[in-house]
């Protein structure tokens, strides 16, 4: 614990407890990140049963976000943790909660391989499988920050957003365009327009992420403040 900011305490259980948690956190954190992962590869290979494989993929992340919220609040209730420590188990919490939703979102980009998509919609896919590439590696800057509570890595990685952005309004533009010049391929491209929005959301729950972990680190709020 000691390369993650976290400082020993008197009580070797209450150190015990934390790195526990933590190492749920870690755990739970591996799942999503290969869940998007399932899910961008069914997508691109077009693999029917990898994309239902995701889809039922959900129950062991949503017990261990039950199970780390459970482990957090008896923390709380028996430790009576204060400054730093609370900070930690309140990002904590917050963590869960995001990485949570990150694999919703996965779930909704393996729908894609699902549908009746052509080979006339292969360069769609493409960009689709690189924006999601790029925030599969976002997820991963992320996911290292918070291993190791990292700020400057933190940072870093919460500027990956605004590429993200540009890239999805860019794809939402040629989807936008496809869908007029053929009207017939609306049904099949709306979901793709859906999984695009997926990645963007992954990308805003990896910048909450690095913004509990600045806020564990140096006690600050900083997700209504100014980039600087």
């Amino acid at each position: 614990m000691d390369n993650m900011n976290i400082g020993r305490h008197i009580s070797g259980q209450f150190n015990e407890d934390l790195e526990r948690v933590i190492n749920h956190v870690m755990q739970m954190g591996g799942l999503v990140e290969k869940q998007l992962n399932d899910a961008l590869t069914s997508v691109c290979d077009a693999d029917e049963d990898l994309a239902k494989k995701v889809l039922k993929s959900d129950e062991p992340i949503n017990e261990l976000e039950v199970s780390i919220d459970d482990e957090c609040t008896r923390i709380i209730a028996k430790r009576q943790p204060a400054a730093g420590d609370l900070r930690l188990i309140m990002a904590i919490v917050k963590t869960i909660a995001d990485l949570e939703r990150i694999g919703d979102e996965a779930q909704k980009i393996a729908q894609v391989a699902l549908e009746s998509l052509t080979k006339d919609h292969k360069e769609l896919l493409l960009n689709l499988d690189n924006l999601g590439r790029r925030v599969l590696e976002y997820l991963q800057l992320t996911l290292d920050a918070f291993t190791r509570m990292d700020v400057e890595a933190a940072i870093k990685a919460h500027k990956t957003d605004d590429k993200i952005d540009r890239e999805y309004e860019a794809i939402m533009r040629q989807l936008m365009t496809y869908m007029m010049e053929d009207p017939r391929s609306i049904p099949q491209i709306m979901s793709v327009i859906w999984s695009a929005r997926a990645l963007e959301r992954i990308g805003d729950r990896c910048q909450n992420i690095c913004e509990y972990i600045i806020y564990f680190v140096k006690g600050k709020v900083v997700r209504h403040s100014a980039p600087e």
